[in-house]
């Protein structure tokens, strides 16, 4: 390329570049573009305030009606900026040309394509400042919206969902915090009971029944399990996690009144009937020195529906 070419170059991109602004395709609507710029600046800049304020109001636990209001701001005020710049500040047409032929050469097809790519330049690099505004607003949103990842998923459970409040030694308690003693349960008889320190704990119900005044083995490994014909199972149902609160003694069986679930209680609390898909954890027992039923350990598996199956 010589000197002369190089020198000509520059000079028709500007032509081109002054041609553009100067297209009436390429004018915004508004007869005053720099008042709607403002007023789109200032929108913006509402917005911003409006997104901080819903990510402060989320972060403190406010009222959904400070939530609500604050998002609804934020969302309006980026609404009505997308209006404004859409309808005043964007080309407007529509505009009509005098047919050519159809077919084009290359230096027609170098102007279409000049043409092209220049309106879209000139269409939002004449406001760039607006553009950032744009970009401020969509990243504060961005990060607001993240804040449910951070702020309402709560502590992590870690271990917690496979145990409960029963440890070695904890002693059995019924629901006015009384401790029970070998003695206090007959043949036949149930009571709901906890571990002391927590009654209420849905977690750590569990029922206790006097199966018989022997000790009762129900499954290998558990000889020492059911003192004195006591025996402890979760109250959590394994199906849909409902309370079991009926025992029918005549049969040796729990019932969950929820699904109609039943446990032999004397086979390790076995479903034998209903949906329930695995035992109820038991609690091993034992009697203290002074006569009283306490907890060798927690329950040999975690209670509940089988969460972790899943």
């Amino acid at each position: 390329m010589t000197q002369d070419q190089n020198q000509k170059e520059p000079s028709k991109t500007l032509k081109l570049a002054d041609d553009l602004k100067s297209d009436a395709r390429f004018l915004p609507l508004a007869k005053n573009p720099k008042l709607i710029e403002n007023l789109i600046a200032l929108l913006f800049i509402l917005g911003i305030l409006c997104f901080a304020a819903l990510g402060a109001a989320y972060w403190v636990n406010a009222n959904t009606q400070v939530l609500g209001l604050t998002l609804a701001g934020g969302f309006a005020c980026m609404g009505v900026s997308f209006v404004l710049w859409g309808r005043y500040l964007l080309p407007k047409g529509p505009f009509s040309e005098e047919r050519h032929p159809i077919a084009s050469n290359t230096q027609e097809f170098e102007a279409f394509k000049d043409s092209f790519i220049g309106r879209g330049k000139l269409a939002f690099g004449r406001r760039k400042f607006l553009v950032k505004l744009l970009g401020a607003i969509s990243g504060v949103f961005g990060i607001v919206a993240t804040f449910p990842l951070l702020r309402s998923l709560g502590p992590n459970p870690d271990a917690s969902l496979f145990r409960t409040e029963w440890r070695k030694g904890s002693l059995v308690v019924t629901f006015e915090g009384r401790p029970v003693k070998v003695d206090d349960i007959d043949v036949g008889g149930f009571l709901t009971v906890f571990p002391e320190g927590h009654v209420g704990s849905f977690v750590s119900q569990t029922l206790l029944i006097r199966a018989s005044t022997q000790p009762i083995v129900t499954r290998p490994g558990r000889e020492t399990w059911a003192p004195a014909g006591y025996l402890a199972y979760s109250k959590v149902c394994t199906h849909a996690g409902c309370p079991i609160s009926l025992y029918q003694q005549q049969f040796e069986q729990l019932l969950c009144p929820c699904h109609q679930s039943m446990f032999n209680i004397l086979d390790g609390a076995e479903p034998v009937f209903g949906p329930a898909p695995r035992p109820l954890p038991q609690l091993p027992l034992y009697i203290d020195d002074q006569g009283y039923l306490r907890a060798q350990s927690d329950y040999n598996e975690p209670i509940g529906p089988g969460f972790w199956d899943f």
